[in-house]
């Protein structure tokens, strides 16, 4: 049986009442979450806001959003990716956790609408996000950021932009990156563990539902086994940044990021791995209902972020 904490089982009592998503299409589910009803949420005060649109090609851009804490800085700088199957999810339903994130870690919080599947297959989202991060290593000094102190991070398939943005900035010689923080990250795409089996159905991330995301983001079968789209099999992790990954106790995508830690410590990076007992897929997005968990999982992102904050002391 399933550990599930109270609010864990609330939530899934509603979520298993709505129509399943992988019977519809994208735009349709969109549709459908949109007018949804937000429950209101008390939002953390902070120094500054901002939206700003960054350029992604030629003629494309997307939205970021810039969360600047209170205090004289210079601040770290925490770019953001939101989950949601790379199909669905904006930079509205991680708000009020990058609120909470930019507040407690005294971090300038840059979350990223990067263009979404099946519109922008694989490896769009990709270079998406991989632009954002030269975007606001180009533009740390007008938040007052710290561009020495630069760290990526997302929830879902935001974990997996977040850890495939840092290989791929190692690859390009891109910015340097001091950390990755990977929320319930998904890092192989086969969906082949014992807790995709466990947690198959039920538990707010069913399989069904992750081979619908991932049919729709990637182009074919090839794109599967491409180490930017599944970073679990890619042959080299060696030279990434320290890395935070947390996971849910009853999600599908558990064993998979635990799988993803092991690798990367293999490959000599310093690794800390953390489970939120009783949670499921989805909890860090949903303020209203998981706010403690949220905060308990933000206290241990700040926690392991301490070295940053020794940095400057040290400077």
């Amino acid at each position: 049986m399933a550990n599930l904490d109270p609010q864990a089982e609330k939530y899934l009592l509603a979520f298993n009442q709505m129509p399943p998503i992988h019977k519809m299409e994208p735009r349709t589910v969109r549709e459908v979450l949109s007018k949804a009803p937000r429950p209101a949420v008390k939002l953390e005060l902070l120094s500054k806001v901002e939206d700003f649109k960054i350029p992604v090609s030629q003629d494309e851009t997307i939205k970021c959003r810039v969360y600047i804490p209170q205090g004289q800085g210079p601040f770290p700088l925490f770019i953001y990716y939101h989950g949601g199957g790379w199909v669905l999810g904006d930079i509205e339903s991680t708000d009020a956790s990058c609120r909470m994130i930019a507040n407690r870690t005294e971090s300038i919080v840059v979350s990223v609408n990067y263009r979404l599947a099946p519109e922008y297959k694989f490896p769009t989202p990709v270079e998406d996000a991989y632009a954002a991060l030269e975007w606001v290593y180009k533009k740390a000094a007008s938040f007052n950021g710290d561009v020495s102190r630069l760290i990526v991070g997302g929830d879902s398939v935001g974990g997996n932009l977040a850890t495939v943005v840092s290989m791929m900035s190692r690859d390009r010689k891109g910015p340097n990156i001091s950390a990755q923080i990977l929320i319930y990250p998904p890092t192989n795409l086969e969906f082949n563990t014992e807790s995709h089996q466990i947690f198959a159905k039920g538990y707010g991330l069913d399989r069904e539902q992750l081979v619908w995301f991932r049919d729709h983001y990637l182009r074919n079968e090839v794109d599967r086994h491409n180490e930017y789209a599944s970073p679990l099999v890619a042959e080299d992790l060696g030279g990434l940044p320290t890395a935070l990954v947390i996971t849910a106790e009853n999600d599908v995508l558990r064993d998979e990021g635990m799988a993803y830690a092991k690798r990367l410590r293999k490959f000599g990076v310093h690794v800390e791995y953390e489970c939120e007992p009783g949670m499921v897929h989805g909890y860090f997005g949903h303020m209203a209902i998981f706010s403690k968990n949220i905060e308990s999982s933000v206290s241990k992102i700040d926690k392991f972020l301490s070295f940053l904050k020794n940095k400057v002391e040290i400077d």
